[in-house]
């Protein structure tokens, strides 16, 4: 598979980013400022927000999946070491921009399908350079298929289309590559966004069971009720999840969030059936 790689462009300050929405291969992406965040930019890629950066603070995390998913990272990697990480979805890179901030020598990769979108954030924001991160365009599968065994300490997978997870990026065959990329302590974080009764995420659960041991959900507790619409986190991991203390750092956020591991996991995915590749073609 062939990779294509990002032409250097000049970085724009933050007074010259764009107003209005911006053409890009799959769309429009649009910049949004409020006045009462400053330093912050919320991207939002065809009408759906996507990304927030802070300007000022390469570390804040303004989502709280996005914060879910750090606490993650830092329960099951030692503090402050660099990581080798790989992020299927890279919109605006807020996750990988703050991990680079928080782990000084990390070397990662941003894996974004829409050439144009790539170039502009990497125009407009002071995203780290390579080595420490690398963007690539193209098809979050085939570039994973790329990398080589045991080479990343995380994989990240946020990718939607609209609304929904592309389904080659959540079957049984999808969950065994990343189990081939991810060294033996690596951990794979995964965003999924679901309505009641959750039936696509009980799935995802008993996808990701289907070869990790180890299983977790992070969400909101209206949301783990199925009171709404909201985003859950999976974890999954062949070692065992440091669940106590993962636990105690959701519930000191912002937005407190709730943890269920292994049994517990289990039984929210209840009869769920795993998701598979279709056949190939006769």
């Amino acid at each position: 598979m062939s990779r294509k790689r990002l032409a250097r462009v000049p970085r724009v300050s933050a007074r010259q980013l764009p107003i209005g929405p911006v053409p890009i291969d799959t769309g429009t992406v649009e910049l949004v400022r409020v006045p009462g965040d400053p330093s912050g930019v919320t991207v939002y890629v065809n009408g759906a927000e996507s990304s927030h950066l802070d300007l000022a603070d390469p570390g804040r995390l303004e989502f709280e999946y996005m914060q879910q998913m750090m606490a993650a990272i830092d329960a099951t990697m030692p503090p402050g070491t660099p990581v080798r990480a790989v992020h299927l979805g890279a919109a605006a890179c807020s996750l990988a921009r703050a991990v680079d901030a928080r782990r000084p020598g990390s070397r990662q990769i941003a894996v974004e399908i829409d050439g144009a979108l790539a170039a502009h954030v990497r125009q407009w924001f002071a995203l780290p350079r390579a080595p420490r991160l690398r963007i690539r365009v193209g098809d979050a599968r085939e570039v994973l298929s790329a990398l080589r065994p045991g080479s990343q300490h995380v994989v990240v997978r946020d990718v939607f289309s609209g609304r929904s997870v592309p389904a080659h990026l959540r079957t049984r065959e999808m969950v065994r590559e990343v189990a081939r990329v991810l060294a033996p302590a690596g951990i794979y974080v995964l965003n999924c966004a679901d309505v009641p009764p959750l039936l696509d995420t009980r799935r995802e659960v008993a996808t990701l069971a289907t070869t990790f041991p180890h299983v977790s959900v992070i969400t909101d507790p209206a949301v783990l009720k199925g009171r709404r619409y909201g985003n859950l986190v999976l974890l999954a991991r062949a070692d065992p999840l440091p669940v106590d203390t993962l636990a105690r750092s959701l519930r000191a956020l912002a937005f407190p969030a709730s943890i269920l591991s292994d049994d517990d996991a289990a039984r929210f995915a209840g009869s769920a059936q795993p998701f598979v590749d279709p056949p190939p073609p006769a």
